[in-house]
């Protein structure tokens, strides 16, 4: 299990690094417009990807002793219905285009929605690989194809492809991982198929499916309304806002999540002690992502300036608002993970399913007012959202409100002084690459100082951490 770890922690930086060089480079070479047509044509592919897969494979993973009539199933389960999916976005591509008003999506919609197909083939071996916990070819498989669609989707932007650049780096991808995965997994069909096990893996996963399906749908509400009722250019200046806030979000919530549940699972039947280590995990991930999130939307300026040019300077107060709704998101996340961990995942799910209905409330309340209005929307369902997974801990584990709240206050409060100590600092020049610099600089030099002088026990725990690496 800890080699897996350390696998899976390898392989989830060196991918969103490999992303996000992939990414400066292609938001330098492209417009937001290109941008923004994928963003369309995405929507619809990141849907079909949930229905593909079908939370089939969870069910592969979890089969104890896995035969030929396993595997096949699934794969010509998934197979079937990419094929199915490819078809009906080949033919309504023409209807899609209208609904957005935008000709250009007809071609682009048919060419991406391939990778649906070379997602089926690969999902069986990768489900194999999984199952493993062998996370060091999936590292390789992930390494190599994020890599080479890269390098082609920024070859093709170089030579002024535009919005075809995006989506050959998108449909590469999952050609890539479909060979890498034959190569490694050594994995290959056969004619066999068994309605009994197809019925049986559906009765598991339709529930997983539903769940996807809700977040994917949710995820992109945005995308598909701005996609709708704005030009394609404001759609591109969203969806690279979001993408950037959303990198830093994911990599946060994804370390200190899956870390506290697996805390939390190991103590749940300890009240007190799950108490105590639900403010540790609180204290400790607040200490490194507020202050971290704060200084993305007091330096975004120059930090857009410094990666993507001036061009993409309409983004920064679309990244600064999604940013400040996350603020709170990996908390909220801990709160949720302890509801799970204690057996209460149905609490944990009414949680999303308000957090959901906050959102439906503030795009129907803020959207007629424009997409700034619309994401302060956002801003105040998030914080309603945290507010209300704290009440659902409060009754079902007994922690008080007002702990989480001491907990997570001062961190936030000295956060934004030494910030906004660094951004009147860089306030001396007009220069951005050296205002990044000194903002960066103070902030970094203040922030080492609180926690020498506050926090002892985190100091002491970063200096052991660096002798053990030493």
């Amino acid at each position: 299990m800890l080699g897996a770890l350390a696998w899976s922690s390898v392989d989830r930086v060196a991918q969103q690094g490999t992303q996000f060089i992939i990414g400066i480079i292609l938001a330098r070479l492209l417009s937001p417009t290109d941008y923004g047509l994928m963003g369309m044509v995405m929507i619809f592919a990141t849907l079909s990807y949930v229905l593909v897969e079908g939370g089939l494979t969870a069910a592969l993973v979890r089969t104890k002793n896995i035969t030929r009539e396993h595997t096949n199933t699934v794969f010509y389960s998934n197979l079937i219905v990419s094929v199915s999916l490819y078809l009906l976005f080949f033919f309504t591509a023409p209807l899609i285009a209208d609904f957005f008003n935008q000709k250009e999506l007809i071609p682009l919609i048919r060419v991406t929605n391939l990778a649906l197909i070379f997602n089926s083939l690969y999902i069986v071996p990768y489900g194999l690989i999984e199952r493993n916990l062998d996370f060091k070819k999936l590292a390789k498989v992930n390494f190599i194809s994020t890599s080479i669609s890269g390098a082609a989707g920024a070859i093709s932007a170089f030579y002024n492809a535009g919005v075809w650049a995006l989506v050959i780096q998108q449909t590469s991808y999952h050609l890539i991982r479909t060979v890498c995965f034959y190569i490694w997994q050594r994995w290959l069909p056969n004619l066999i198929f068994s309605k009994k096990i197809f019925k049986e893996y559906a009765s598991f996963s339709i529930h997983i499916l539903s769940s996807n399906l809700l977040n994917v749908i949710f995820n992109n509400v945005y995308t598909f309304l701005l996609g709708k009722f704005y030009s394609a250019k404001q759609l591109g200046y969203y969806t690279q806002a979001n993408k950037i806030a959303e990198t830093a979000n994911f990599t946060f919530s994804a370390i200190f999540g899956k870390t506290s549940y697996n805390l939390f699972a190991q103590i749940h039947e300890e009240k007190e002690r799950m108490i105590n280590a639900m403010r540790q995990m609180v204290q400790k991930s607040s200490l490194i992502v507020m202050p971290f999130t704060i200084f993305l939307i007091f330096a975004a300026y120059p930090i857009f300036f410094t990666l993507f040019g001036e061009k993409w300077f309409t983004s920064v107060p679309y990244f600064q608002l999604i940013c400040t709704a996350n603020l709170l998101n990996c908390v909220y996340q801990i709160n949720n993970y302890a509801l799970n961990s204690v057996g209460k995942s149905k609490k944990s799910l009414q949680v999303e399913i308000i957090k959901r209905c906050l959102i439906i409330i503030s795009v129907v309340l803020c959207f007629q007012y424009g997409i700034m209005a619309l994401l302060m929307g956002y801003v105040v369902s998030c914080v309603l959202s945290w507010f209300t997974s704290l009440i659902q801990v409060k009754r079902t584990i007994g922690m008080k409100i007002i702990y989480q709240l001491t907990d997570i206050v001062p961190t936030m409060l000295w956060s934004l002084i030494i910030c906004y100590i660094g951004y009147l600092c860089g306030l001396s020049t007009e220069n951005l690459y050296l205002k990044l610099i000194i903002q960066g600089g103070v902030s970094l030099i203040l922030y080492i100082s609180v926690i020498f002088i506050f926090y002892k026990d985190m100091w002491e725990y970063i200096l052991k951490f660096l002798k053990i690496k030493k």
